[in-house]
């Protein structure tokens, strides 16, 4: 008679084995989440003296360039200028990098030992409004005393949108391989009318009044509503070439021939007076210390803090791929200051 084959429990046991392992680990997460949240959302009574934290932000100063009393901060604009939604691993949270830009300006304008902003440019632009809204924050930075100045470092790219952030500077400086321009405003939608009758697909709106479903993608445009959406457009870049005329010290008329949308080499910007100086970063440095009227000049640059809490919360999860799919996100039809090559 054959020997009775033992039955194996190894695997039994592993399993049982990880799946203790990980309830351990999420009940040690969710601890630490907890008492995150408890350090992190209990303000503590010196700093509720001062403010809320999103009108005067807390952030860490980092010793960055030079030494000296006077101290200028180093912010940059990089990438498009949208404000996007991040989800996080076990919470929704929000990083906005247009409001994160905002929060370190009104965290220089709010210390009186800051005296400029070196704002460091790479960016095609983006939406009209935060790209309005930085420009907006760096004037009132300007406006709030101690004679503060704003010197803009364009290190690639500064087109559209990112070049509108750059009119409030007093002085722009970019660097020699450096594309500046695209001043003009853009709107793109797809209009799939054909396809949809070729394939059987119909459309289904109730709306109340014929302008309703503007830039319908399965209806014709009609000359009627593109006239429409022409005026918007039209009123929004008429706001561009103005501030680049002002920020530029130009007559809206000679500026107007180069706000056709194009972009410029850095050494043909330099000849327009697009910018003022092509260098590199020294040459920022020496700019702000010279509009100043410093010799030494201390540059900083901030930090967001860190936490346990902010450190889960800000890490990225599923929800995050599933927002960028969502046909009401991905496919908005809106105006932009980009430059969309």
């Amino acid at each position: 008679m054959a020997e009775e084959r033992k039955c194996s429990h190894v695997g039994f046991w592993i399993v049982l084995v990880l799946f203790g392992l990980g309830l351990g680990v999420s009940l040690l997460l969710n601890f630490g989440l907890l008492v995150g949240m408890a350090f992190t959302h209990t303000p503590r009574p010196e700093l509720m003296a001062r403010g809320g934290e999103d009108e005067f932000p807390r952030l860490n100063e980092r010793w960055s360039y030079g030494k000296g009393r006077v101290k200028a901060v180093r912010i940059a604009v990089e990438g498009a200028i949208f404000r996007e939604r991040m989800d996080g691993l076990f919470m929704s949270s929000r990083y906005d990098k247009v409001e994160d830009v905002l929060r370190q300006i009104r965290a220089a304008q709010a210390d009186d030992g800051v005296r400029a902003i070196i704002l460091e440019v790479d960016s095609p632009g983006g939406a009209v409004t935060p790209s309005d809204e930085i420009y907006r924050a760096l004037n009132e930075f300007k406006a709030s005393g101690n004679n503060r100045k704003v010197v803009v470092f364009v290190r690639d790219l500064a087109a559209s949108g990112g070049y509108y952030v750059a009119m409030a500077a007093d002085r722009i400086i970019a660097e020699p391989t450096a594309i500046v321009g695209s001043i003009g405003v853009i709107m793109e939608t797809i209009n799939i009318k054909g396809l949809s009758e070729k394939i059987g697909i119909t459309d289904v709106t109730i709306k109340s009044g014929a302008n309703k479903d503007l830039l319908n993608p399965f209806h014709e445009v009609s000359p009627e509503q593109r006239a429409l959406m022409q005026k918007l457009i039209d009123d929004m870049y008429n706001r561009f070439l103005g501030i680049v005329a002002k920020g530029r010290a130009m007559d809206v008329e000679t500026m107007r021939p180069l706000a056709d949308g194009r972009v410029f080499s850095a050494e043909e910007a330099l000849k327009l007076k697009l910018v003022d100086e092509l260098g590199y970063f020294e040459k920022a440095i020496a700019a702000t210390k010279k509009l100043l009227g410093e010799k030494t000049l201390r540059v900083v640059t901030y930090e967001q803090p860190t936490d346990f809490f902010s450190l889960f919360g800000a890490s990225s999860g599923p929800q995050q791929l599933l927002n960028k799919l969502d046909p009401l996100t991905s496919a908005r039809v809106r105006m932009l200051y980009m430059w969309k090559p």
